[in-house]
């Protein structure tokens, strides 16, 4: 890799589509696609959405605790599927999230964004609810080695405002996640490498979103985001929104046809 990861994800969504699908081999999917819940059907069920969608989309997001749950044989096919979708041409942003201090930090961070690691993908998500200092090592070798991490700022769940909305010296945890977010990716052009997560389905925030970076947002879709609830909570940072959608597309499966009709149904609405 040539470019930073920034560069590379405004060049797959400016080509592309902003649309990120979530690789998300949940038990119930599983069974209404007619595979076992074993590492076989795991592996059929990921080479078959990728090899379906990732020639296609912007980024394929896979679940890495949906594999995880299967031992070693499941990682394994997280890594041929990491391997496959890039190969495609999609970036893998490999959903981890990731939090820790020191060299635990550092260890996550070789396994999955150093270069020579099977599992190493484009970008990961990362929590910053140990201190944003203590993600440093996940910043310093992302950049290192052109790779991305996605922080997880502003999430959907109602358990998280206690922690993301608390207050400080007026300004909120979370306000201040998305400073120092913006700090790391300052005059870096056409956009940083650091993201934040936000979700689509928070309704509207006060925060500020131009952190010249990507903006990672679940919920779209089947959890019931919308096109107008992106453009409510986003506003003037919409260009660098990557929506993110998981099940309104994988339910179409396992039928390939059917399942890229399903992601250009929702990638069109996005330029709608």
């Amino acid at each position: 890799m040539t470019d930073a990861f920034g560069a590379r994800l405004r060049t797959a969504m400016d080509t592309r589509g902003p649309l990120c699908v979530g690789l998300d081999p949940h038990v119930s999917l599983l069974e209404a696609w007619g595979l076992p819940d074993t590492a076989y059907g795991l592996e059929q069920f990921a080479m078959t959405i990728v090899d379906a969608l990732a020639d296609r989309i912007a980024v394929v997001k896979p679940q890495s605790a949906f594999f995880e749950r299967h031992g070693s044989a499941g990682v394994a096919v997280l890594e041929r599927a990491i391997e496959a979708a890039r190969e495609y041409g999609a970036l893998v942003l490999l959903d981890v999230k990731r939090g820790d201090i020191g060299s635990t930090v550092g260890a996550y961070a070789d396994a999955y964004l150093g270069p020579t690691s099977p599992l190493a993908a484009d970008a990961i998500t990362v929590h910053p609810y140990l201190g944003f200092g203590a993600l440093r090592p996940f910043v310093t070798t992302a950049l290192e080695h052109d790779r991305g991490v996605f922080v997880v700022i502003l999430s959907s769940n109602p358990e998280g405002p206690e922690v993301q909305q608390a207050s400080q010296d007026g300004q909120t945890v979370a306000g201040t996640m998305l400073r120092h977010v913006a700090d790391l990716n300052a005059g870096v052009e056409p956009m940083g490498s650091i993201g934040a997560v936000v979700g689509a389905t928070i309704g509207q925030t006060d925060e500020d979103l131009a952190i010249n970076g990507p903006l990672l947002a679940p919920g779209f879709g089947a959890q019931g985001g919308t096109v107008d609830d992106l453009r409510r909570v986003f506003g003037s940072a919409l260009p660098n929104v990557v929506p993110t959608t998981s099940r309104a597309v994988l339910a179409a499966g396992p039928d390939p046809v059917g399942l890229r009709e399903a992601a250009a149904k929702i990638a069109d609405s996005l330029t709608s």
